[in-house]
């Protein structure tokens, strides 16, 4: 039997001998790796800001523009990302997308002005764009061939990543220069690139395997881009506003929570320190049981009560009267957003294949770079909690908006043909 057919017939509980459950099972830990490696490097360099905004002398508003170069390249790259995703496949690219981010993250330890930094966290932040588009293209492509919902095991491998990369540079911080702590992270990036990359170079992605005319019955098709209806289109803008509506959320934490924690509860430095930390930690281990969860309720309902509970827990977080109180609503609202994101990617992935990854994850690392600014205009007008009441908002709008995409014909990879 061709390889295609057995790609097409293998169940998630097939093991054994079987090549095809083998392959898939291969490609889906190598998947696993660059998406761990991709928060390993990026939460590697975010602990390392301070120190190249002294080695730069660059200023709060000079550092702030210059960061700006990240969020540009990235969100640049990944409307090419998804062309060069249908044209070379998603899996190359993801390679060549690691390769690049591990040389980029020790540009900005070599550089000493203001000016120059920006310019190298333009390639820095081209490299995770393309990376986080290629990489979420082969998972829709993957998950589609396991048909079951894996996809949150995925983003929580890039959570974990992040929690490791954040940890071990916080311990190396006052013993390592930015400079060697940059480097080692590069041969650390390129080591494990090389490792895990061969397996992809070598598995082509189950979705390009398919062809008009091969024999049985085929997976549920991705909609390419050319042939894209207007509905469509809209579908997948829809599915890439639930991805912002979660983004804004984790960018308005990750800047402004421990803030709000201090300034606004008098918490002790630490623990207000440790707020973003309960939230991150929360969110991984929502991601981690998200296949179980969704399984259990479908994409529909765990959108919805997704969106519900993170709406209801950051009411709690910013409105609480106490910091304990204030950080069980962290938590909550961490494991409420956990696979809200995951689940909007692959959606608009299924729906039109690397150009939909590319629309969402735009929409969404959009919503990232809004959070922060908007929460600071909003406090000053008002005050730091009504503006972090905007999260619960937005929250709230994403169940809205996953309740009323629920009739969507999406192929939804957990029930088997």
């Amino acid at each position: 039997m061709p390889l295609l057919n057995k790609l097409r017939t293998a169940t998630p509980g097939s093991h054994g001998g079987d090549p095809a459950s083998r392959s898939l099972t291969r490609l889906r830990a190598a998947l696993t790796v660059f998406f761990a490696l991709d928060g390993f490097l990026f939460a590697g360099w975010v602990v390392r800001i301070p120190a190249i905004k002294q080695q730069t002398g660059a200023s709060e508003s000079g550092l702030g523009l210059a960061l700006l170069g990240v969020s540009a390249g990235a969100v640049v790259t990944m409307t090419l990302t998804g062309r060069l995703c249908r044209r070379f496949g998603s899996h190359p690219v993801t390679v060549a997308a690691g390769v690049l981010m591990s040389l980029s993250i020790a540009l900005p330890a070599l550089t000493h002005s203001t000016f120059a930094l920006a310019l190298v966290l333009l390639v820095f932040g081209t490299a995770y764009g393309g990376i986080n588009v290629a990489m979420n293209s082969a998972a829709v492509d993957l998950v589609a061939a396991l048909r079951r919902p894996v996809m949150p095991s995925f983003h929580a491998a890039f959570s974990l990543g992040g929690m490791i990369g954040a940890g071990l540079g916080g311990l190396v911080a006052a013993g390592l220069s930015p400079t060697a702590h940059l480097l080692t992270l590069t041969g650390i990036g390129l080591i494990v690139t090389a490792s895990a990359g061969p397996t992809l170079l070598r598995h082509p992605s189950p979705a390009r395997l398919a062809s008009p005319d091969a024999d049985g019955p085929r997976p549920a098709p991705v909609a390419p881009a050319a042939r894209l209806t207007g509905r469509t289109r809209r579908l997948v803008v829809l599915f890439g506003v639930i991805a912002l509506c979660t983004a804004y959320g984790e960018g308005a934490l990750a800047d402004w929570g421990a803030l709000h924690l201090e300034q606004d509860l008098d918490a002790h430095p630490g623990v207000a320190a440790a707020g973003y930390s309960l939230f991150a930690l929360a969110m991984t281990a929502g991601r981690l049981s998200g296949t179980a969860l969704l399984e259990r309720l479908g994409q529909t309902r765990a959108l919805v009560a997704g969106g519900t509970t993170a709406a209801a827990g950051m009411l709690l977080g910013a409105l609480a009267p106490t910091t304990g109180l204030a950080l069980l609503g962290f938590a909550v609202t961490g494991l409420g957003l956990a696979n809200i994101f995951p689940v909007a990617v692959a959606r608009a992935g299924a729906l039109a294949g690397p150009a939909g990854v590319a629309a969402a994850s735009t929409l969404g690392y959009g919503g990232m770079l809004l959070g922060p600014p908007a929460i600071g205009f909003l406090a000053d007008w008002f005050s730091l909690p009504v503006a972090l009441t905007t999260v619960a908002a937005l929250a709230g709008a994403a169940a809205l908006i996953g309740y009323a995409s629920r009739k969507a014909q999406v192929p939804v990879p957990a029930r088997a043909a």
